[in-house]
């Protein structure tokens, strides 16, 4: 027999609240996945998507980025990788894509959450 979760845990420590992140009317989304070789360019280049987007898997970021946006982190990345070693893509999704997204289990994506402290 399964033993149901005691509700308390679930009053106590509800579910974070998530908060779509707003998008500026001149932005799309853009999902840009890697594959390092190196370990310290792999960081290097993990360190510069987290300042433009958000993780949504270990070397997979969702960024709302303009033209201009996109350009500069394209270059920055650019400057860290080995082209010879390894693999960096980005894709641009319009907007009816982006909403058509799927996602499944504990996905965050392109979202902010609000915590609770105790």
């Amino acid at each position: 027999m399964v033993e149901e979760p005691n509700p308390w845990w679930f009053e106590a420590f509800p579910r974070p609240e998530t908060i779509l992140q707003e998008v500026r009317e001149d932005q799309m989304l853009v999902v840009v996945a890697y594959d390092i070789t190196d370990e310290k360019r792999l960081r290097r280049v993990a360190d510069i998507c987290k300042q433009y987007g958000t993780r949504v898997q270990y070397s997979i970021f969702e960024c709302h980025l303009d033209e201009e946006e996109l350009t500069e982190l394209w270059l920055r990345l650019l400057e860290e990788i080995d082209e010879s070693e390894d693999r960096l893509v980005a894709y641009r999704l319009d907007a009816r894509c982006a909403r058509e997204t799927l996602t499944a289990g504990i996905m965050e994506g392109s979202s902010r959450a609000i915590c609770y402290l105790v």
